[in-house]
């Protein structure tokens, strides 16, 4: 079995946070491409929305042949996808349009989610929880970073220019993992049908991964809240542009970095401990949120502690679900993220309608609903674990 190198870790942790951030490019440019196309904040939701549908329908199609297929080959089909639908994006004449491409820039940027499982294959049992949390982190740095990004150069060029940019990185990085990532060879030798059927089979006989893919959704689905209605708050009560709302990013960061230490508690403590503490940074910050509608000091706290509750939450989730079934870590993955990225979805249409009827406190107790669901559902259904 290929050995894995700092090198490689740090590359798979690079790439994965380069590809995932295709998902949330879109997020700070909502207003600029609602005022674009003449289109309604609930309308433009749809783009964000349809991005996160094609992630899980990628999760869903593409992960599970993980199991199946050479990752390299995997590689080269899906690359060259993603790069026709983020040119599609940049180049898109109407609304629908977007939708549509978003909906394979989604698809396509599912890939990451191969490198996860990937680092805790190629890990000894006492460093997976440091390689998860190394690989999340990158990710995790990509869906904060690209906010900033896409929220700097929306403002300065334009929400096309962020496409198009995207588009010279996938090539680029396309070449560079053709070359450096190790080729990983399956021994399922069964039908992509049999394939699939057997995601559903993990789901219904192991009840760890059924909570687990449980509270990743409720967890996403705050935070997904959150990022696709903050720009409409910069505007409204604060009268900021997407570049503000862009730089909210650098908090969550901060966070994003806590996820290599969570990693490591993951292979010293009780993981009980540390989803009962994720889940309470989680009420805390949208309690903070509800009175903090004129506060950008409140916004600032709550961005810390959301994302890092979140983060802290999702790497022992993965944790637990990778600790069994050597075999289908690419397919009980594809359980846990296709619930996790549903429930993101949920979210953002939740978000987006609570917003357009409640404003900011609509919002606000949405997050609060979801994330003290994550505390119920963990204390009813823990002893199944």
């Amino acid at each position: 079995m290929n050995k894995l190198t700092n090198t490689v870790l740090y590359l798979m942790s690079l790439a994965a946070g380069l590809v995932v951030a295709n998902l949330y490019y879109n997020q700070p440019l909502l207003g600029q491409i609602a005022l674009d196309f003449g289109v309604s904040e609930s309308e433009v939701s749809y783009v964000a929305l349809s991005t996160q549908l094609g992630y899980a329908f990628g999760l869903l199609f593409i992960i599970p042949l993980g199991d199946k297929v050479s990752n390299h080959r995997i590689l080269q089909i899906d690359f060259v996808l993603m790069i026709i639908s983020l040119l599609a994006a940049a180049t898109a004449n109407s609304i629908i349009l977007l939708i549509v491409s978003s909906f394979f820039i989604g698809f396509t940027s599912a890939l990451p989610q191969l490198f996860v499982p990937m680092a805790a294959q190629l890990s000894d049992d006492n460093q997976r929880g440091r390689s998860i949390g190394i690989v999340m982190s990158g990710l995790l740095i990509g869906i904060l970073g690209s906010r900033v990004i896409s929220g700097f150069i929306g403002e300065q060029y334009g929400w096309r220019t962020m496409y198009y940019i995207a588009t010279v990185l996938m090539a680029i990085l396309f070449v560079v993992l053709k070359f450096k990532l190790p080729k990983l060879y399956p021994h399922f030798s069964g039908t992509y049908g049999s394939l699939l059927k057997s995601v559903y089979y993990y789901f219904k006989t192991e009840p760890t991964l059924r909570l687990a893919a449980l509270r990743g959704a409720l967890s996403f689905g705050c935070l997904s809240a959150f990022w696709t209605t903050l720009v409409f708050l910069m505007e409204d009560n604060f009268g900021y542009g997407s570049t503000v709302t862009g730089l909210f990013g650098l908090l969550g960061i901060g966070g994003a970095l806590g996820a290599t230490v969570v990693g490591k508690l993951n292979d010293k403590l009780p993981k009980s401990k540390i989803i009962i503490f994720s889940t309470l940074l989680l009420i805390v910050s949208w309690l903070v949120f509800l009175v903090s509608a004129n506060s950008l000091f409140g916004i600032i706290v709550g961005v810390v502690l959301v994302d890092l509750g979140m983060q802290s939450l999702h790497i022992t989730n993965q944790n637990i679900i990778f600790s069994k079934n050597p075999e289908a870590r690419n397919r009980v993955n594809t359980v846990y993220m296709v619930s996790f990225f549903m429930g993101g979805a949920f979210g953002t249409t939740l978000g987006a309608l609570a917003w357009e009827h409640y404003k900011w406190i609509g919002v606000s107790v949405l997050g609060l609903v979801l994330s003290s669901a994550i505390l119920v559902v963990h204390f009813m259904f823990k002893n199944r674990e």
